[in-house]
């Protein structure tokens, strides 16, 4: 693990604290009582998941995870924070739903769990924070079993190329596109899903990416793509101008323009 990753995982141990609190737009109450985490997107573009195997990379503390299990799938996180780990076990534990959940970091999972699943899952904000695009590729599809599918429902990294400061306006282009030699450095106080928190570990490092280097890296890993949606609407306010729509999503408003701030891929492993 490197300097990088090593100030990453110090961030993300203490913000699963600030996630499972009750200012934390994460809403664990909420989920505990039944609320399902997933978009309607994901659920609509995977369909049926019920008795399939489900492999869930970067998997934070597990909501995502065991919203599938509540569908019916077997499901198994993956997260390289020993304290998401712990929490996503406990509150298992706690709703009383069958799940696996596995610390590794992404790249030595092979190394550390056997087997292959119907589905490899990854969703919003799991990418960036990943150095090598292609090899993490190639470590999704090892877990794909032939036939199998590799779905993902990630942030658009084009929308993240415009200046998302407080009181910003309009769209602004402040932040590169494509990957340069080393990550971007960023120092927040506070978290995503709790702007009022005081987070100590306040750096991180994220890697930008672009939709070619992911797609022609599941390519070249074997996979074959189905499907490369791009969407307006994004499931949290990313911009302080986006404007909230009825399906619950959050959008560019069209006086200020028209960008897509969501994706998702769908690809299969072929010999089934």
């Amino acid at each position: 693990m490197d300097e990088y990753e090593k100030t990453n995982l110090a961030h993300w141990d203490e913000l699963v604290g600030v996630h499972l609190g009750l200012g934390s737009d994460y809403d664990v109450a909420g989920f505990k009582a039944g609320r399902s985490t997933l978009k309607p997107a994901e659920r609509r573009e995977l369909g049926d998941v019920a008795g399939k195997s489900l492999l869930h990379l970067q998997c934070h503390f597990g909501l995502d995870t065991l919203s599938w299990a509540r569908l019916g799938a077997s499901v198994t996180g993956v997260d390289f924070s020993s304290a998401a780990i712990d929490a996503a076990t406990a509150l298992a534990a706690e709703v009383r739903q069958g799940a696996r959940f596995v610390r590794s970091e992404l790249y030595a999972l092979p190394d550390v769990l056997q087997g292959q699943f119907d589905i490899v899952y990854t969703s919003y904000g799991a990418l960036t924070w990943l150095s090598d695009i292609p090899r993490w590729a190639r470590v999704a599809a090892h877990f794909v079993r032939p036939g199998g599918t590799l779905f993902v429902a990630e942030f658009h990294p084009f929308g993240w190329t415009f200046d998302d400061a407080p009181g910003t306006t309009e769209l602004n282009v402040r932040y590169p596109y494509f990957p340069s030699d080393g990550p971007q450095m960023y120092e927040d106080d506070g978290s995503y899903a709790d702007r009022q928190a005081r987070v100590t570990n306040r750096r991180t490092y994220n890697y930008p990416f672009t939709i070619g280097g992911v797609v022609s890296s599941l390519i070249a890993a074997g996979l074959r793509i189905e499907h490369l949606h791009e969407f307006a609407g994004c499931c949290f306010r990313a911009f302080p101008f986006l404007e909230q729509h009825e399906d619950g999503l959050w959008y560019v408003p069209r006086a200020i323009g028209d960008i897509p701030l969501e994706f998702s891929v769908k690809a299969t492993k072929p010999g089934a």
